[in-house]
Order: structure tokens, then sequence, then C-alpha cells
């Protein structure tokens, strides 16, 4: 199949390491999460190395792993754009 080296697929483009995309950009982002028991909006970063705990009700939110953070089963979150 022809691949213009000019145009790169975008799906293909995301697949690739960070560092060899014809564009670099981050595999990191914030997000908004949504705390299952007050219903509040904490916003954490993907990648985070500490446990997060929401500031109303201290419940737990996430925690983290070697990448990016764990949610718990009951939280929902939405990627913020820049």
């Amino acid at each position: 199949m022809y691949e213009d080296i000019n145009f790169p697929n975008q799906e293909n483009q995301k697949a690739q390491n960070k560092l060899k995309r014809l564009i670099p950009s981050p595999n990191s982002y914030f997000m908004d999460v949504k705390c299952p028991g007050c219903l509040s909006l904490t916003t954490i970063f993907s990648h985070s190395q500490t446990l997060i705990k929401c500031e109303k009700c201290s419940t737990l939110l996430c925690e983290p792993t070697g990448g990016k953070v764990r949610l718990n089963q009951a939280c929902l979150y939405y990627q913020k754009n820049n």
C-alpha cells in the first residue's frame, strides 16, 4: 500500500513512539475526574506519581502505576483539550 511520507496517516503516527513521530507530541494529558461520592471534579495529570484523593470527601480517585494512573472503578473522567 502506498503511503505518503509528507502526509502520514494520523492513526499510524499515534502508534509510533513519541520521538519518532513527524511532529513530536507528548502522550500525557490532564483530565477531569468526577468523584463517585460527592460528584465534584478534580483535575489530575494522566501520569501522576502520587495517590490522589478527593478534597471534599477524601475518597481515593486514582493510584499510580509505572506509567498512566489507574482510576477507581466508579470514577468517570474527561480528557481536557488544550
